[in-house]
């Protein structure tokens, strides 16, 4: 698609019950219906898993080269840039917590996350594979640490303060791949 000759795609959704969700609620692997988790800890990790969850639907069904189609000059801010980031931000968490030398960075120096993000199907599939891993690290890390006023590493973060910074972090760029998307397709829905 050309984007500087106007063209852009017509805005849709996959649902149809509400027209302005991504999809149907049985359709939908977030925990929106129902009851919600019991406890602050339960809580966060629940919004944590919802917009891990919606970042990975904003990807699904593109190939390598919409996932690493730029938005606009001269921003490097792809989808696979996203995934490939927020997998070298739960890296990066984990030094937060730890009191030892700092994890090395998956991609190098500054926007290195975004500025490698190719579209290259051996590229895609290894930012998932380094996203599921980093996620579950960093997962396993917190597990330790249950008391949400318990303060870590060197700079005594509190646990309730970074499982809030991931949420934010995530919903951050759960809106940019809102926008991503929809100028990729036109794919439309929360």
């Amino acid at each position: 698609m050309d984007r500087m000759s106007g063209d852009r795609p017509a805005r849709w959704s996959q649902a149809t019950v509400y027209p302005d969700m991504w999809a149907d609620p049985d359709d939908d692997l977030r925990n929106s219906e129902g009851v919600s988790p019991d406890g602050e800890l339960a809580t966060l990790q629940d919004f944590l898993t919802n917009y891990r969850l919606t970042l990975r639907m904003k990807c699904e069904g593109l190939n390598a080269e919409q996932l690493a189609r730029r938005s606009v000059p001269p921003s490097t801010l792809s989808l696979l840039g996203l995934v490939r980031h927020l997998a070298e931000v739960e890296r990066d968490w984990r030094n937060w917590i730890s009191d030892g030398d700092p994890l090395p960075k998956l991609y190098g120096e500054r926007d290195a996350d975004f500025d490698g993000a190719v579209a290259d199907q051996a590229e895609v599939d290894a930012a998932y594979a380094a996203l599921e891993r980093e996620q579950a690290a960093t997962d396993a890390a917190l597990a330790e640490h249950p008391d949400l006023g318990e303060r870590l590493g060197k700079d005594g973060f509190a646990v309730r303060e970074l499982l809030v910074h991931r949420i934010e972090e995530y919903a951050r760029h759960c809106g940019q791949a809102d926008l991503l998307r929809e100028c990729i397709d036109g794919r439309v829905g929360q």
